[in-house]
């Protein structure tokens, strides 16, 4: 007789995988021979046949590396992988809490290891050959041990406590670790700003110049108190450009790459700017650290309930149930939950997105420089100008260039001219 959880999981996780794989051939056969004519003009010929390509190279190596990971997963799982470590890590005679930390952790760094190739290729080769990268092997290598590091420094702890919680907590457990879990994401999000994010990037306040007070008038203007403005040496990494709103409170931020403000005017700096405070007025921080915060509730209450099962355990060729193969085995039966979830909160992103540019078009002085920045930055990324509805769906958290010009033109009263 199948197991039922045998039949759900793989059946989510091949789920998963085709869905990804048909949006990623959809989105390649959308790709036009001409820009769409609202964007006629914004790449020269070389430059749109090189956004072309980045995108067929970095789908085909999409594909590889997830096809990779996929029947990586099946061949551990169906030999038996899993079993064979927990009894090999429980021979060893240690604390079940310590047993855990070393059957996840192991795993992780097994995972992490055979994906290495992978990863350095995307970087040293696919964004390199499209003048990209700008990460030297010593960054490459620091970033993954500093990744490493804050994963044992924060992770193992909170991992040593979720167990604890769930072997001795009886049956609000599951409570118990939803408020435990969600106070810590909150700290590391009011905390990255300043002790985190330093560990990877520089952070340099503004200087003074038309820059600073440019962004200091607008700023005053809407009622946005800025304690400073930070640029990022995101050129360390890599050529493209970003800016991004962080943190709460007394530690929020705004950042820009040094990349953008290298490659834009005072004015489209301005208008960048505008759209990040716009997030924090229109309060889609406050709102993803509440739909996090519900995550993490729905997320462990399920938890509780199916940990309990022994067909979740045996679906995976374990011979005993533990705490911490619970918590690794739910990972991959809540696939489906996960994608239905991922669609809704990319959607709801790409509203929060429309409103941002709906604030900055209402409050700067000329919104043209608004959409002369998003050009400019989808330029610069070699952004696809065409993508498939459905791999907007399943992927952008961001709304494609062209509807996010229309939607600025029509908040302000104009048409067409993009």
């Amino acid at each position: 007789m199948i197991n039922l959880f045998f039949a759900v999981i793989l059946g989510a996780v091949l789920t998963d995988w085709a869905l990804g794989v048909v949006a990623d051939m959809l989105n390649l056969r959308s790709l036009k021979n001409e820009p769409p004519r609202a964007l006629q003009g914004l790449y020269d010929t070389t430059g749109y046949r090189n956004s072309q390509e980045y995108l067929r190279q970095t789908t085909y190596f999409g594909f590889v590396s997830g096809t990779f990971q996929l029947l990586l997963t099946l061949a551990f799982w169906f030999l038996g992988g899993f079993n064979v470590l927990d009894q090999l890590i429980r021979s060893w005679g240690l604390h079940t809490i310590v047993t855990g930390l070393l059957y996840i952790g192991l795993l992780g760094a097994g995972y992490m290891v055979v994906m290495l190739p992978f990863s350095a290729y995307a970087v040293f080769s696919i964004e390199q050959r499209f003048g990209f990268n700008r990460m030297t092997p010593a960054v490459f290598v620091a970033d993954r041990l500093k990744g490493l590091g804050l994963s044992v420094l924060i992770g193992a702890p909170l991992l040593a406590g979720v167990q604890a919680v769930f072997l001795y907590g009886g049956t609000l457990a599951w409570l118990y670790c939803w408020a435990g879990v969600a106070a810590v994401s909150l700290f590391i999000q009011f905390i990255a700003p300043t002790w985190i994010m330093p560990m990877f990037n520089k952070f340099e306040p503004l200087g003074t110049g038309d820059l600073r007070e440019a962004i200091m008038g607008y700023a005053d203007k809407v009622g946005y108190r800025v304690e400073d403005v930070f640029i990022m040496d995101g050129s360390k990494r890599s050529t493209k450009s970003n800016a991004f709103f962080t943190g709460f409170g007394r530690s929020r931020r705004i950042v820009l790459f040094d990349t953008l403000v290298a490659a834009h005017t005072v004015p489209e700096l301005v208008a960048v700017l505008a759209h990040e405070i716009g997030h924090y007025k229109k309060k889609h921080v406050l709102q993803g650290a509440v739909l996090g915060v519900l995550h993490t509730g729905i997320l462990f209450f399920l938890l509780a309930f199916f940990m309990k099962s022994p067909g979740l355990y045996e679906a995976f060729g374990l011979q005993q149930q533990s705490v911490y193969a619970g918590l690794l085995f739910f990972g991959l039966l809540y696939t489906p939950v996960e994608l239905l979830l991922s669609m809704g909160l990319q959607a709801l992103s790409r509203r929060n997105e429309y409103e941002a540019d709906r604030f900055a078009t209402m409050t700067v002085e000329d919104p043209k420089n608004l959409e002369e920045a998003l050009k400019k930055l989808s330029v610069k990324n070699l952004s696809n100008l065409s993508p498939h509805p459905f791999y907007v769906l399943l992927n952008y958290s961001h709304p494609p260039l062209l509807q996010r010009i229309e939607a600025i033109q029509r908040a302000s009263g104009r048409t067409g001219g993009a």
